[in-house]
C-alpha cells in the first residue's frame, strides 16, 4: 500500500442510517442508533456468538471475527478491523467532525473502490436484512433503481443511484451495497466504479473483504453504533526523514454539499484529506 488518506466528514452521527453524511450512513433508514445495548448477555461465550450470529452468510471463508483467527498475520491494524494489504491499494479514512475520530475506510483497488464501516450489532440477531429493505427504499425515494440479488456474500443490493456530473446534469451511478452479519458486529461494504456491476472487475476487492477481520471489542453497545477505526502508524519510506506517521495537508477543498448535508446514497465524494505516502 503506497497512499494512506484521511478525509473528514462534517455530522456526527454514528448510526448506519440515510440521512447525515455517507460516510456514516446508507446501511438504513433512520439516523438515530438504537438505545438498547447489549449489557446484559455480555458474558456470553463468543463461540456462542458466532453460531447465533451472521447465519444468512457463510462466513467460514471470511471476513472473519477476531476470535476466529490465530493472529494478525500481515494484515495493517485499523482499530474496528485488521485490513490485508494489496500491491497498488489506496486507503482513506472518513473523519467524524465531531469526534475527530476515523468512522469509515475507503479501499481503493484496480480502479474501483470499496467504502467499509462496521457497526455494533445485537448478540442473537443480525441486521443486514432489515438494513437491506431500508437502502433500497430510500433508494427509489430518491429517484435511483434497486435489483436484490443473490451475490458473493449473500443478498445484496445492486442499485443505481442519481448524481449530478460535472456538467450539472443528473446521471446515474452503479453501486452495490453488501452486508455481513458477524457475532456482535455489522460490516457494511459499498461498492462503486467497475467493481459494482462487473463482477471480473469486482474479484480485487472481494479478495480484500474476504480477508478482512473484524475486531468489535467487548464493550458493551448499542444496536448499530459505529464501531471507529484507528491511523495506523506507518514507517517513513527509505530515505524519507520524519515521525513515523507524519501527515502532509494535501490541500484540496471539500466538495460542495448540498443543503442538509451530502447525498447520503454518494459514499465517495471527495472531501477534505490529509495523505501521507509510506
Amino acid at each position: 500500500m503506497s497512499i494512506f488518506r484521511r478525509r473528514r466528514s462534517e455530522d456526527s452521527s454514528g448510526a448506519p442510517g440515510t440521512e447525515g453524511t455517507a460516510a456514516e450512513t446508507t446501511a438504513a433508514g433512520t439516523t438515530a442508533a438504537e438505545t438498547t445495548a447489549d449489557v446484559a448477555q455480555q458474558d456470553a461465550p463468543e463461540t456462542e456468538q458466532a453460531a447465533e450470529a451472521g447465519s444468512s452468510f457463510d462466513r467460514s471463508s471470511g471476513p472473519f471475527d477476531v476470535s476466529e483467527v490465530e493472529g494478525r498475520g500481515e494484515r495493517l491494524a485499523l482499530g474496528a478491523v485488521w485490513l490485508p494489504g494489496r500491491e497498488g491499494m489506496e486507503i482513506r479514512m472518513e473523519i467524524q467532525e465531531e469526534s475527530q475520530r476515523p468512522i469509515a475506510l475507503i479501499v481503493g483497488l484496480a480502479g474501483s473502490q470499496v467504502q467499509l464501516q462496521v457497526f455494533a450489532a445485537p448478540r442473537t440477531l443480525g441486521v443486514w436484512d432489515e438494513i437491506r429493505a431500508e437502502i433500497a427504499e430510500s433508494a427509489v425515494a430518491q429517484g435511483g433503481s434497486v435489483d436484490e440479488v443473490d451475490g458473493t456474500f449473500g443478498r445484496e443490493l445492486v442499485a443505481r443511484l442519481p448524481v449530478r456530473t460535472s456538467d450539472g446534469r443528473t446521471g446515474h451511478q452503479p453501486t452495490r451495497f453488501v452486508g455481513i452479519d458477524g457475532p456482535r458486529w455489522f460490516l457494511r461494504a459499498v461498492f462503486v466504479g467497475p467493481a459494482a456491476h462487473d463482477p471480473a472487475a469486482a474479484e480485487p476487492l472481494e479478495s480484500v473483504l474476504r480477508d478482512v477481520v473484524v475486531v468489535r471489542g467487548s464493550e458493551a453497545m448499542a444496536p448499530r453504533e459505529v464501531l471507529f477505526f484507528e491511523l495506523p502508524q506507518l514507517p517513513p519510506a527509505p530515505g524519507e526523514g520524519g515521525e513515523p506517521g507524519a501527515e502532509q495537508p494535501e490541500g484540496e477543498p471539500a466538495a460542495e454539499a448540498p443543503e442538509g448535508g451530502r447525498d447520503p446514497l454518494q459514499p465517495f465524494e471527495r472531501g477534505p484529506e490529509i495523505t501521507e505516502v509510506r
